[in-house]
């Protein structure tokens, strides 16, 4: 089921929507009769897990390097344009 409230009532009602929002139901909050936002519930991404990437990701030898040319580059930025 879909129900479409204005932001007045939104505020309001707040905790009555988030535990129609939990039963399930759409609940969409519009201004001057126009959609706004949707509440859905929320995801549980679940307990993180250290090292969970570990052999998936490959650094770069020369990651720490970077060329005087693009060091440059930046410099010559931020001085000044007249």
């Amino acid at each position: 089921m879909s129900r479409t409230v204005n932001v007045h009532e939104a505020k309001t009602h707040l905790s009555r929507l988030l535990e129609a929002v939990e039963r399930g139901e759409d609940v969409v909050i519009a201004r001057a009769g126009k959609p706004v936002a949707r509440l859905v519930p929320a995801r549980s991404r679940g307990a993180r897990r250290p090292g969970a990437w570990k052999g998936r990701v490959v650094i770069a030898a020369d990651f720490d390097h970077t060329s005087e040319d693009l060091v440059a580059a930046f410099h010559d930025d931020l001085e000044p344009h007249l």
